[in-house]
């Protein structure tokens, strides 16, 4: 398949056109995600994601664009979604300093930030998965209702109500962790 076919309107995506393109636009797209990214090593594996991605839907999949469109679209979405991913783990381990009540970095408070990390890790994995996957798509991965509805098939309300399971669950079990941090940091502060 040369570019010039590759660019026309795609009827056909199977095996063989899949790698025809891999091999054409792989160094090219990670290149293209790098300048994203700023991470060579991550921008092959979101591109390698991209192709995979396009291997397990190509039965459902219809391209309206050009193959080379299509293969930049997505990775930039990827790239874009990998992006706001590490933000929404950055504000949430920001977040989690914040409730210790200090930036400082000294051992006591150091322990205290990984045991509460520890308990909300924790807490989320106990919930039920349905509610546990959609809520670590929303949370950690960053992505929004719509997208995550979209992803597992359901409707944006579910995923609503799922995040609430979610959250109200979390509350009630990491309470007691959050209340003895609180008072750990009230303490510490009455010397």
């Amino acid at each position: 398949m040369t570019h010039q076919q590759a660019n026309q309107t795609l009827v056909l995506v199977n095996e063989t056109s899949i790698e025809q393109w891999y091999t054409t636009y792989y160094s090219l797209l990670c290149v293209y995600a790098n300048k994203f990214l700023k991470d060579l090593d991550l921008s092959r594996e979101l591109v390698q994601d991209v192709f995979v991605n396009l291997y397990d839907k190509k039965e459902a999949l219809s391209i309206h664009t050009s193959a080379k469109s299509h293969l930049y679209q997505s990775v930039k979405n990827a790239c874009l979604s990998s992006i706001k991913q590490k933000q929404t783990y950055a504000l949430h381990h920001e977040n989690i300093k914040y409730l210790n009540g200090d930036y400082s970095y000294e051992t006591d408070e150091l322990y205290g930030q990984s045991e509460l990390e520890y308990e909300l890790y924790k807490a989320i994995e106990e919930l039920p998965k349905k509610c546990r996957d959609i809520f670590k798509m929303n949370r950690i991965e960053g992505l929004n209702n719509q997208e995550i509805a979209d992803y597992l098939n359901i409707s944006k309300r579910t995923v609503e109500t799922q995040i609430s399971k979610a959250l109200k669950a979390l509350r009630n079990q990491l309470a007691p962790s959050l209340l003895k941090t609180i008072l750990l940091f009230l303490l510490s502060s009455i010397e």
